[in-house]
C-alpha cells in the first residue's frame, strides 16, 4: 500500500446544513492526483440511495468524507488539525455525489465549514479510480463552496472589503468549471456587487458583470 492511501470503512459522515459562499478562486488547473484512499462498499439508506441513484444512474458507494480528508496530502495541515466535530459527533463537513468529471462512477464534493460561522474553508472534488478516489480539484481560500450542476463544477466566493461585516459581503464570484478530461478549466465567472445595507434595510439587487 503507498503513502498517502488508507482503507475506509464505508460509513457515511453527514455534514451539519450549513452552506455558505467564498471569494475568487486561485487555480482551476489539475488539482495532484494522489490516490487518497480505498474504500469499503456500505449499503446506503434506501432514501439516500433512490436519489443518488437517479441522478446518478447506479447505486452510490458511500465513504467517510473525514477519514478521506484526512489521509489526503493535499488537504493543508491547518484543515486537518481543525477538522473536528461541531457538536457530538456532527462534524463540519458538506458532501455531495454526483458526476463532474465524466466517469462512469459518480464523484465526490467535500465542503469542509468552519464550526462557528459556518463559512466556507474549503472545497474538494475526488474522481474514483478503482478503489481508490484522486483529489483532482481543491480550493482553501475562503469563504469558498463548491456545488456538482448539470454537470459542471460550481464554486462560490464570497468578496469581502476590509470593513464589511461577515453578514454583508461586498460580492459574489461564481466561477462553473468543466471537465475537459485531464483537468478542470473554467468556463464561465460572474461578479456580482451588492450595494450597502444600511439600518437594517434589505440588501438590493446586486450588480452582474459576466465574464464567458
Amino acid at each position: 500500500m503507498s503513502a498517502g492511501t488508507v482503507v475506509l470503512v464505508g460509513t457515511a459522515v453527514f455534514a451539519v446544513g450549513c452552506a455558505t459562499g467564498g471569494t475568487g478562486l486561485r487555480d482551476g488547473g489539475p488539482a495532484r492526483t494522489d490516490s487518497v484512499a480505498k474504500t469499503t462498499p456500505n449499503a446506503p439508506s434506501p432514501d439516500a440511495s433512490s436519489a443518488s441513484a437517479a441522478a446518478s444512474g447506479g447505486p452510490v458507494k458511500k465513504v467517510d468524507p473525514v477519514a478521506l480528508l484526512k489521509a489526503d496530502p493535499k488537504v493543508s495541515a491547518e484543515i486537518k488539525r481543525d477538522l473536528k466535530p461541531c457538536t457530538g459527533k456532527d462534524y463540519p463537513v458538506d458532501v455531495s455525489y454526483g458526476k463532474v468529471t465524466g466517469s462512469t462512477v459518480v464523484d465526490i464534493v467535500v465542503n469542509v465549514l468552519s464550526c462557528a460561522d459556518a463559512l466556507g474553508r474549503g472545497s474538494y472534488v475526488y474522481r474514483a479510480d478503482g478503489a481508490t478516489y484522486e483529489n483532482v480539484f481543491s480550493d482553501e481560500q475562503p469563504p469558498v463552496y463548491a456545488e456538482i450542476d448539470r454537470g459542471d463544477l460550481v464554486v462560490t466566493k464570497q468578496v469581502y472589503g476590509k470593513s464589511d461585516a461577515l453578514a454583508y459581503p461586498s460580492g459574489e464570484d461564481v466561477i462553473t468549471y468543466r471537465w475537459n478530461g485531464e483537468k478542470f478549466t473554467e468556463q464561465d465567472r460572474v461578479h456580482s456587487e451588492y450595494s450597502n445595507v444600511v439600518d437594517g434595510g434589505s440588501q438590493p439587487a446586486p450588480a452582474t458583470t459576466q465574464k464567458n
